[in-house]
């Protein structure tokens, strides 16, 4: 039995299939797309442009996409704003920042991060803190508190309350904390 080599089709753009077997080839992968995960319309948008697609054939289908209820962004936000804050620990405004680079309104992904309150926030800042605590090793105080101020703008958090946060928790850490007493914030 020898092998045979497979024949393969040459490779079709998109602009040279007709309009249905086009607007079928686009549906087809925005579904393989949605299978893997939620997208917003405009990482659908960019995928089928990239991949050679015209624009009424794009617009006509994120068009039925959406009035089918298979993409919202409004929805798509609101999940990642509850997933990335809870999973990553995100603030506010990393996450925002988030939503904009996938492409969904400034509107929407404000009002999708407005779920996560000043508490909650705080607290998972906290959460943040306390486990990166253990995992400093015998560090010095000034060298923890950068590198725990780093940490959290990293993940977003305002320095206010970075300080705030860092502070408390290395006084009940055990740790003096006195570097950041004088410290005020705006």
């Amino acid at each position: 039995m020898g092998s045979e080599a497979v024949a393969r089709a040459p490779k079709v753009e998109p602009a040279e299939l007709p309009p249905e077997e086009r607007a079928k080839k686009a549906k087809e992968i925005c579904f393989d797309l949605l299978a893997a995960r939620p997208r917003t319309v405009d990482e659908l948008r960019q995928t089928l442009r990239r991949k050679g697609f015209d624009d009424e054939t794009v617009e006509e289908l994120l068009g039925k996409l959406d009035r089918s209820g298979l993409v919202n962004d409004a929805e798509f936000a609101e999940t990642w704003v509850r997933n990335r804050h809870a999973h990553q620990g995100l603030s506010r405004t990393a996450l925002v920042a988030e939503l904009r680079r996938k492409g969904v309104d400034e509107e929407i992904a404000n009002q999708a991060a407005e779920e996560v309150d000043r508490e909650s926030e705080e607290e998972r800042a906290r959460e943040l803190v306390r486990k990166r605590l253990g995992s400093l090793g015998s560090v010095d105080e000034q060298t923890a508190i950068r590198r725990l101020l780093g940490f959290l703008a990293r993940k977003g958090y305002p320095q206010g309350l970075a300080y705030t946060v860092i502070r408390d928790e290395l006084r009940t850490y055990g740790a003096e904390s006195a570097l950041l007493d004088d410290v005020t914030l705006d």
